[in-house]
């Protein structure tokens, strides 16, 4: 398994690849690998000829300092995960310089109004740093298929969007969410989860299936309402936001339509550990 830290270095395996006519997958993950980045990864090396896999903790994504001190590395462990999986995947692990050029920074993007909705709303510039790299990265492997989770659904939209927007040409892959047994939506900063949060979290999922259920026969609002009462009293989550969006636009539902195609989206925090989740509807 060959790990690359620049993009000098990858520029002439990728050429290589490009010249035997051989399809490259991506998926790019800020490490801290757990089963649903691998399901990723399996999902690519059945689709395509290479896969790369980039390990990259973003500092332009992270809207809070402490966060970003506190987000998961390990480079190792990933390693390891990547070589029981397949010893063919190929590694791009690049410091911040080789992605940023010593001008630490987002630019800014217009992505028809995604960018404004639910996660913009409460993370000032994330979406403008999600673009940044992404459209970096895809500039640096060329990948012909990229794989996102469906976890983070609205980053999902808004890469479609970079897409379309710029002219990349890149097939966007959206994946199911890989969840651990109880309903927990996996993600990495679940390792920072203590015992009783881990124990209480399971409730976010239950919340979102029991949403589901209502949005068959009740208004949008009503929904929304009966949701933040579940989460009013909680004595280990606190609800940050509890919104049922149309998948295109990712506006919030006034009125339900026949025609439209909705989904429920949810942040949590656990102490100062920030979950999302969500679900199709209908």
């Amino acid at each position: 398994m060959e790990v690359f830290s620049d993009s000098e270095q990858i520029n002439e395996v990728i050429e290589a690849i490009k010249a035997q006519h051989l399809k490259i997958g991506f998926v790019p993950t800020m490490g801290a690998l757990h089963e649903g980045h691998l399901a990723l990864v399996k999902k690519a090396l059945l689709n395509n000829d290479k896969v790369f896999v980039s390990i990259f903790v973003n500092p332009t994504q992270f809207n809070n300092v402490n966060d970003l001190k506190t987000y998961p590395r390990t480079l190792e462990d990933d390693l390891k995960l990547l070589e029981a999986i397949s010893s063919e995947i190929l590694i791009f692990a690049p410091s911040v310089d080789a992605i940023y050029k010593g001008n630490t920074k987002s630019r800014k993007f217009n992505f028809d109004g995604l960018e404004l909705e639910m996660e913009g709303k409460f993370r000032a510039g994330h979406f403008d740093g999600v673009g940044t790299v992404v459209k970096r990265l895809f500039e640096i492997i060329q990948p012909d298929n990229a794989y996102f989770g469906e976890k983070d659904f609205q980053q999902l939209q808004i890469i479609k969007k970079l897409v379309d927007n710029y002219n990349i040409p890149v097939n966007v892959v959206g994946c199911d969410i890989y969840r651990e047994r109880n309903g927990l939506a996996m993600s990495s900063r679940n390792t920072r989860l203590t015992d009783e949060q881990k124990n209480a979290a399971p409730f976010i999922y239950k919340t979102l299936k029991a949403a589901k259920e209502q949005f068959g026969t009740k208004s949008a609002d009503k929904v929304t309402k009966w949701v933040t009462m579940q989460f009013k009293n909680h004595p280990q989550l606190k609800l940050e936001y509890f919104i049922i969006a149309d998948v295109d636009t990712l506006k919030t539902v006034k009125r339900k339509s026949k025609n439209k195609v909705y989904r429920a989206f949810i942040a949590v925090y656990a102490g100062d550990i920030r979950l999302i989740d969500n679900i199709a509807l209908n």
